[in-house]
């Protein structure tokens, strides 16, 4: 009886002892995470304004803003979502619940493991070879787009597949049983108990493209940039217009990397304010997916 004390007195210290030293790594992410955001705030907060975000670069650092670039960034995004969201998920969807279970459909799975972490920096070259001179794209937007789109579409893969992953199998034989199609199955029952986990992967896939630096520049995206792209809105027939798709682009991250290149201390402090409002446009494309998430789980009839 002693021994067995003994053995539970042992496993509780070791218990405790795992416990506070999860409680310390936490708090070092914690605490070095918001040293990080408070030292942005100090430097960037005072240079953000109206005029600011809506000025374009000038090589003096009190009239350079920031216009070109977070259009440019918005633009990405949009087509990198558009992309590699209906992309990713269809195939997620297909490689779970279609695609027989052989030596194909393992290979596939293993190389988009592989890819999902892949450095970013070969989906630039990737992209330079094929979309810029092979399909003579250009240095645009569209290019842009899908080269950021190519880089997480492993990851809303691999998410769309954990997720559908997670919902019990008698779900599907309970469908099938009351006389429900594959496809009937998958659209009223897989994707919408599965959107939690899919949008969550989403969020973290669209959260790394925002941020990436280093395909962008492969591709030769410009550092300065004095202009818009053309509006994707007109006032005259046929109304839409996708010439925007064609422009050359400047984004957020690569603007940053260009002031903090620069020796002079008012670039910094720029680049700061230009880093607070990436984290802002990245929580407000955040708070975009999850609301949808939301609204789209709120019509679910269990």
């Amino acid at each position: 009886m002693s021994d067995f004390k003994h053995i539970i007195a042992k496993r509780k210290r070791q218990d405790f002892l795992f416990n506070i030293v999860g409680i310390l790594c936490t708090l070092v992410g914690i605490l070095t995470l918001g040293a990080l955001l408070a030292d942005l705030l100090i430097d960037g907060l005072v240079r953000i304004n109206w005029t600011f975000l809506t000025s374009f670069p000038s090589r003096f650092a009190e009239r350079a803003g920031i216009l070109s670039s977070w259009v440019g960034t918005l633009l990405i995004m949009i087509v990198t979502a558009a992309t590699a969201v209906p992309l990713g998920v269809a195939a997620g969807i297909y490689l779970e619940e279609y695609a027989r279970r052989n030596w194909v459909t393992n290979l596939i799975e293993i190389n988009i493991a592989n890819l999902a972490g892949v450095p970013s920096i070969i989906y630039g070259l990737m992209a330079l070879s094929l979309l810029v001179y092979q399909f003579r794209l250009g240095q645009s937007v569209l290019t842009g787009g899908l080269t950021l789109a190519f880089l997480i579409l492993p990851i809303v893969i691999v998410a769309t597949r954990e997720a559908l992953r997670t919902i019990p199998q008698g779900i599907r034989e309970a469908a099938y049983a009351l006389g429900s199609t594959k496809w009937q199955v998958v659209r009223h029952h897989l994707l919408p108990y599965s959107l939690g986990g899919t949008m969550t992967g989403i969020i973290i896939a669209l959260s790394r493209a925002i941020g990436e630096t280093a395909p962008l520049i492969t591709i030769g995206a410009l550092t300065f940039i004095a202009f818009l792209p053309p509006p994707p809105i007109k006032g005259q027939a046929p109304f839409v217009s996708f010439e925007w798709l064609t422009s050359p682009f400047s984004v957020l991250p690569i603007q940053m990397f260009n002031w903090v290149s620069r020796p002079d201390q008012d670039f910094v402090v720029n680049a700061a304010g230009a880093g607070l409002v990436l984290i802002f446009v990245t929580l407000l494309l955040n708070a975009i997916a999850i609301a949808i998430r939301y609204r789209v789980r709120k019509r679910i009839k269990w």
